[in-house]
């Protein structure tokens, strides 16, 4: 099923004119509305009419997270403040806030995309959609809200925290569909158990889960844990909020990119060389049909690739393969580049071991140290310590093998590291 078919399928041709008739008129409203823009492309001698071609898109200028702080917080903005009826910002714990604005026909459109995400992963008007993402500045809980809104289906508001609260109206109200950060899924698994209850007490069957990446391993956690289906959704504040992207139930392999609203590139993050199909990179994504605060070529700093092998669902936008990690949390230890995920992929393929873990960075003299501490359950714990050490020495080796790293496992017990209500703090810098 899908929510909108003719836009879904259309054939890839017809796709690539309507994204240049857009692209063409967003150059256009940026180069005469946008400051910021303007200057950029006078920079590179470009004008709009320059544009003739989706090829063109590689000359234009990139757009980064540090231009929307530097412009905070309405400089970029491309419509007139009185047309716009939503302001989203992130958390700005690095630096400035970065501030998105959304008009109308923007929150119109979100609803849209997000309700096509929730069809894509199997969701109806018959849903009970438990929505456990944050509410307020942050896009995720409000995006969620309003596509379950749009496709019909009945939103229940939770956000987060209160966890054991939530199983409690989760089981009463006959929640379907779960939408949280994955982290936090295991979470209300875990408390799912801590009140006496089991997951077949529920009646979820389809979880959406983004915000963080995650491993294929955590999927296959999650859904055995749940006894539902995860589907790996994708957005960012900068560009909409949440429904940028998402797996479809045919297939579960790759999510699909709404292009019809966005234009994806790969990149090399060093040299910004636009990279070809197919190669692992960073995302770049243009927007366009936006009009509060369309960006053209923003730099995601997520990793991933393009698969343009038509899937089976039949929908024809491009598939993005699951996000290994960002360019700029990239860890470098002694000149290896890293990235989390790699590592949680190794230790939930290890048996015993959950999906609480933390990487602990230090410096010892002049070198990096790399320390992954990571919980076993229950029956794990009570082993021999002979056992246990057997199980941090196969890890270490795992590390070395896969990754050419050396790092110290630690296994430690049960519910001592800390939770989370949202993001997952996976990463402890102690340089």
């Amino acid at each position: 099923m899908m929510y909108e078919v003719e836009n879904e399928t259309m054939p890839r041709e017809e796709l690539e004119t309507l994204q240049l008739k857009r692209l063409q008129y967003l150059v256009e409203k940026l180069y005469h509305n946008v400051p910021f823009y303007r200057e950029k492309f006078n920079e590179r001698g470009l004008k709009p009419e320059h544009v003739k071609s989706l090829k063109d898109l590689q000359y234009l200028p990139f757009t980064a997270k540090q231009d929307l702080r530097n412009n905070y917080p309405y400089g970029l903005f491309a419509s007139p403040k009185e047309n716009i009826v939503r302001i989203h910002a992130s958390s700005g714990t690095t630096g400035k806030a970065t501030v998105v604005g959304y008009t109308q026909r923007d929150v119109d459109t979100w609803a849209r995309l997000m309700a096509r995400c929730l069809m894509a992963a199997g969701g109806s008007r018959q849903d009970m959609v438990h929505n456990a993402y944050g509410y307020g500045l942050f896009t995720g809980g409000l995006g969620m809200h309003y596509g379950a809104e749009k496709l019909g289906a009945t939103i229940m508001p939770f956000s987060g925290g209160g966890t054991r609260r939530q199983v409690m109206l989760m089981k009463d109200f006959g929640s379907t569909i779960l939408c949280s950060t994955p982290s936090y899924a295991i979470k209300l698994y875990e408390t799912i158990l801590a009140s006496g209850m089991t997951p077949e007490d529920l009646k979820l069957r389809i979880g959406i889960f983004g915000a963080e990446p995650w491993s294929e391993g955590m999927r296959q956690e999650i859904q055995s844990k749940l006894g539902l289906k995860a589907y790996d959704i994708y957005g960012l504040s900068e560009i909409m909020g949440p429904g940028v992207a998402i797996e479809c139930k045919e297939a579960q392999n790759g999510l699909h990119i709404w292009e019809d609203h966005f234009i994806p590139e790969i990149i090399d993050p060093e040299t910004c060389e636009v990279l070809p199909m197919g190669a692992t990179g960073e995302l770049v994504i243009t927007t366009i049909t936006k009009e509060g605060i369309p960006l053209i070529r923003y730099r995601t700093r997520d990793i991933t690739a393009l698969n343009p092998v038509p899937c089976k669902c039949g929908r024809t936008h491009i598939r993005m393969e699951r996000i290994k990690g960002r360019s700029d949390d990239m860890l470098i230890i002694r000149g290896v580049n890293v990235f989390p995920s790699q590592i949680e992929s190794i230790l939930l393929d290890t048996h015993g071991l959950t999906s609480h873990y933390q990487l602990i960075i230090r410096r010892q003299g002049s070198m990096d140290t790399l320390e992954a501490q990571v919980e076993v359950d229950e029956k794990l714990f009570s082993d021999k310590i002979k056992h246990l050490q057997k199980i941090e020495a196969k890890i270490q080796k795992d590390i070395k093998e896969f990754l050419g790293i050396t790092a110290k496992v630690s296994l430690v017990e049960p519910q001592s590291i800390e939770r989370s209500q949202g993001k997952a703090k996976r990463v402890i810098d102690l340089r």
